[in-house]
């Protein structure tokens, strides 16, 4: 009676520690912010797909549909922009970082970071 006793107050405990953990983990997560503030770095990377070809040879036409998503990812947060280039992703993707950096001024986008530092690259 004494183990059955004991049984019925350890579940509460243990059920209500689980949740607190859960919890706590959950709100770390919701809270964290990185480079491209709340939004994944690979749905960041995903909304510039109209850029890989540009960003793989310094030939390719930039398209229009690219320049725009570059202008508002600069404007949102210009450092989610080097944090996507550098990222694993484009590296899978196959995309040069040293040609991708150059985007943005073959765009002819005035308010890019022109001078920063990108990893070992420089905005142009």
């Amino acid at each position: 009676m004494a183990s059955s006793m004991s049984l019925k107050l350890r579940v509460p405990f243990v059920a209500m520690f689980l949740f607190l953990l859960a919890s706590h983990a959950y709100i770390h997560l919701a809270s964290a912010a990185g480079e491209c503030g709340r939004t994944p770095i690979n749905s960041a990377a995903a909304s510039l797909t109209p850029c890989l070809g540009a960003s793989k040879s310094r030939t390719a036409k930039v398209p229009p549909a690219c320049c725009s998503k570059i202008s508002a990812l600069l404007a949102a947060s210009p450092k989610c922009l080097c944090a996507v280039l550098l990222s694993p992703l484009a590296k899978k993707a196959g995309i040069n970082p040293a040609v991708a950096i150059t985007v943005p001024k073959r765009c002819n986008i005035k308010k890019r970071p022109a001078g920063k530092k990108c990893g070992r690259y420089v905005v142009p």
